[in-house]
């Protein structure tokens, strides 16, 4: 599921203060990323036996490498996916999420455009 009209989609940053700022809002780097891409994930329990919720932000290197911590990213819609244990992730748009679950992320996606427009606004 996309999160639309998110604060943040398009940002263009630079690769080690975007990284500060996702790991301080409780996100973690994906191991998918490549030469060109990151994924930000940040976990969101449930109270479903085996269910458990992502919020994916994604991020493409528009100048620079990733691997080298050098890119310039541009950040792109966020998407909120739930993983069913044990077969994976599903981000189809037929899921449906519990109210609880989408007021959580209202609140994490809030936070985490406003510390991005702050760091923005200085730099």
């Amino acid at each position: 599921m996309k999160i639309e009209n998110k604060n943040f989609d398009g940002t263009v940053i630079h690769q080690e203060p975007l990284t500060h700022i996702m790991e301080k809002n409780g996100f973690v780097l994906g191991s998918q990323w490549d030469y060109e891409r990151m994924t930000f994930d940040y976990k969101i329990n449930s109270t479903l036996k085996n269910v458990t919720y992502y919020l994916r932000v994604a991020g493409e290197a528009i100048e620079g490498d990733v691997d080298f911590k050098s890119a310039v990213i541009r950040l792109k819609e966020p998407y909120l996916g739930t993983h069913y244990y044990p077969h994976g992730v599903e981000y189809g748009e037929d899921e449906e999420y519990p109210q609880q679950v989408l007021d959580k992320v209202d609140r994490v996606i809030q936070k985490l455009g406003d510390d991005l427009q702050k760091y923005m606004e200085t730099h």
